[in-house]
């Protein structure tokens, strides 16, 4: 299920955009207009003739509408704006006309096609997508009446026989190239009409010159060209109201055209299959719509929260850095007491041995408590072996990481406790930066700041963009608004009491990191971020590893919401906390990145059928804004900028992963499964970083090993 319901809806969402581009005139449309052509192959008596031209079964002949009758036309309709203002005014002068659809429209609207048809009016086709006919094939042209045809029975339960091309004018304008489609379309059935006055109302002359235009001279009758779509029409309304009733005073009179040609009625009712794929399609279009609509807004929603969060990180990160890098600068008096380190290490054979040897070169007193968590590759054995001073190992039965720090606690002599990965290495100064913030009473706990050690590879220089933007900026940024979400463990510091008040660690949830910070925050203890205190830890090396790592921590950071959501009707610390953190956490990190591949889909969309150059544009520019949160992250955090080369190509890679191990675990979670704790292959590359060069005053950290 957490496979087939991402690949449906992904399927389900394409499906939409393609459907909708379809009915926009996105996908499949060709605005390509012939320019005239020679008349060699027109018969004279066409060209000659009336506005209704009939090549059904062979013929050549054409119609004209009687004296003092006029048959008004409206094209490219309907428009959900000017469509029900022209039959407005038609109904209140009892007249009757021609609306010649597109597909697209009547797809989109067919409840004016509805009332078009119940007020007596005609309709006529005027193809699906608008597309000049004499560039298409006769496929093409098939596709395009049968589909006007679909969304007409879908509309309003009817089929029609009368046609106009687009882009067509008198009987004159025949030439080479249309004439041989109007007798296409004759044998398929179709009486083809143009028209014989021309109101021009689509280059808005004035009310004045299109009743000029429509008006035909001596008496005679006329088909007349409207537009009711295609723009603003206010004027073509405007004329209506003025044209009917002066030139019914002038004894014309208005109907359809079968009624001014006294011939039998264009529409024909459709019932059974017909009439329901029409049914389905309407319904298929008019669901496209709504939901991509929605799908639209959900997009401005997380652009807006996009850049709130990027504002939110570089100010407030700016604020943090300017307040902890003052030279006056005090947690309070300097903790120099003995500290517990815990490490708990299942299966850490390859690791354990650099992340000890690490503590060891630490500059503040320690005392480190390896729990084996049931191990079978002798990692026990490992640390026994090394005799190192200060150094214990616990062994328990394989009980989990939240089991084995509750181990570590119990064992543990001193009144802070460190918390750190079996794959993790300290600098000498981590220890002693990660504790000085207990010097103000009101700390319950320190969040260190944990880089990835192996980003030689593109996949871990992915993560090391991520870990400090991603992580160690907003860690900043929750800092000042003094509600951290996570204390990571590969590097975290804790006062004993505060642990025992909420009761330890937990194993509610698969982000017990998570769900320790929040508890500690409605306990009412701060919560702060210590940025010189570096840990170097390993991260995933390959796409499945890293995949099972931040699929926990997805689903796991979604438990500890909902273990914690009685916080957001709470008072005190609790009720700030779940007031100020809880949305926070739940808008930026679950909501607006499950929401956030719109981006890219419209991204995607927008570079094959849309304003390629605008979604280009927009795309860069939110990668700019990207680069520059990126650059000023690496910037705090003294890191080598040759790393945000990878930026973009991580945007359009990285990022998508991300997606669908989020989507996974919303899945997961709504439909009730259960994720059971998965061990990441370690490979041991991330060495002591003791073992390399000091960084100098001022230049970038190099301290990395893989």
């Amino acid at each position: 299920m957490r496979h087939l319901l991402p690949s449906l809806l992904l399927v389900a969402l394409l499906a939409m955009l393609m459907l909708r581009g379809y009915v926009h005139s996105e996908i499949l449309a060709d605005h390509r207009v012939r320019p005239p052509a020679p008349t060699d192959h027109v018969p004279r008596k066409i060209l000659e003739g009336g506005p209704v031209i009939d090549t059904r079964n062979g013929r050549e002949t054409t119609l004209s509408v009687p004296d003092h009758r006029i048959v008004l036309t409206f094209d490219d309709g309907p428009d959900p704006e000017w469509t029900p203002k022209v039959l407005d005014v038609l109904k209140e002068h009892h007249a009757h006309g021609v609306f010649f659809v597109t597909g697209t429209m009547a797809s989109r609207h067919p409840d004016l096609v509805r009332r078009m048809v119940d007020e007596g009016h005609e309709v006529g086709l005027h193809t699906f997508n608008h597309p000049d006919l004499s560039y298409q094939s006769a496929s093409r042209i098939d596709w395009e009446l049968s589909q006007n045809q679909l969304a007409l029975a879908g509309a309003a339960g009817i089929r029609t026989s009368i046609f106009r091309p687009p882009y067509s004018s008198f009987a004159d304008a025949m030439d080479d190239k249309s004439y041989p489609v109007t007798k296409a379309i004759g044998r398929r059935g179709y009486l083809t009409v143009v028209n014989d006055t021309d109101s021009e109302d689509w280059q808005r002359p004035g009310v004045d010159e299109i009743i000029r235009r429509a008006t035909p001279r001596g008496g005679k009758g006329a088909v007349v060209l409207m537009h009711d779509s295609g723009g603003d029409r206010s004027q073509t309304v405007a004329a209506l109201g003025r044209f009917l009733p002066d030139l019914r005073k002038r004894g014309y009179e208005f109907g359809t055209l079968t009624e001014a040609l006294d011939a039998p009625s264009a529409h024909t009712e459709v019932t059974g299959v017909e009439l329901w794929k029409g049914r389905a399609w309407v319904f298929l279009v008019g669901a496209a719509e709504h939901i991509t609509d929605g799908l639209v807004v959900a997009l401005a929603v997380i652009g807006v929260l996009v850049f709130i969060r990027f504002g939110l990180m570089l100010l407030l990160s700016a604020v943090h850095a300017r307040r902890v890098r003052r030279r006056d600068f005090r947690w309070g008096l300097p903790v120099t007491e003995p500290v517990s380190v815990l490490v708990p290490a299942y299966n850490e054979a390859k690791c354990i041995e650099a992340t000890v040897r690490s503590l060891m070169a630490s500059d503040h007193p320690i005392e480190v408590v390896v729990i084996d968590d049931g191990s079978s590759d002798g990692t026990a054995r490992i640390v026994e072996g090394l005799h190192l001073p200060n150094v214990r190992v616990v062994r328990q039965q394989n009980a989990g990481k939240p089991a084995a720090l509750n181990r570590g606690m119990a064992n543990a002599r001193f009144d802070i406790v460190v918390m750190m990965d079996g794959d993790t290495v300290f600098e000498a100064s981590t220890v002693r930066e990660l504790v000085q913030p207990f010097g103000d009473h009101r700390v319950g706990a320190v969040a260190g700041n944990a880089k990835v050690g192996n980003r030689d590879s593109l996949i871990g220089a992915w993560q090391h963009i991520e870990y400090v933007m991603g992580f160690n900026l907003d860690r900043r940024m929750y800092d000042v608004l003094r509600c951290m979400p996570t204390i990571p463990g590969a590097v975290g510091a804790f006062r004993r009491c505060a642990l025992d008040r909420v009761g330890g660690m937990s194993d509610d949830t698969l982000a017990e990191d998570t769900d320790i910070t929040m508890a500690l925050h409605r306990e009412g203890w701060r919560v702060v971020y210590a940025e010189r205190a570096r840990a170097w830890t390993e991260a995933p090396e390959s796409v499945q590893q890293l995949w099972s790592q931040r699929y926990r921590w997805s689903y796991g950071t979604m438990q500890a919401i909902w273990k914690h959501r009685r916080a957001l009707v709470e008072s005190g610390a609790s009720g700030r906390f779940g007031r100020i953190g809880l949305p926070l956490v739940s808008l930026f990190m679950v909501l607006a990145p499950l929401l956030a591949p719109l981006i890219d889909v419209f991204l995607l969309y927008g570079l094959v059928f849309g304003p390629t150059q605008r979604t280009v544009a927009a795309w860069l520019g939110v990668l700019a804004v990207q680069a520059v949160c990126a650059a000023y992250a690496f910037h705090l955090d003294r890191e080598r900028m040759t790393h945000l080369i990878s930026l973009p190509l991580q945007q359009i890679l990285y990022r998508q992963l991300m997606y669908v191990v989020l989507l996974q675990s919303w899945i997961t979670a709504l439909t009730g499964g259960r994720l059971r704790w998965q061990k990441l292959r370690r490979t041991g590359g991330v060495g002591t970083p003791g073992a390399l060069p000091r960084q100098r005053a001022g230049s970038h950290d190099r301290r990395t090993v893989a």
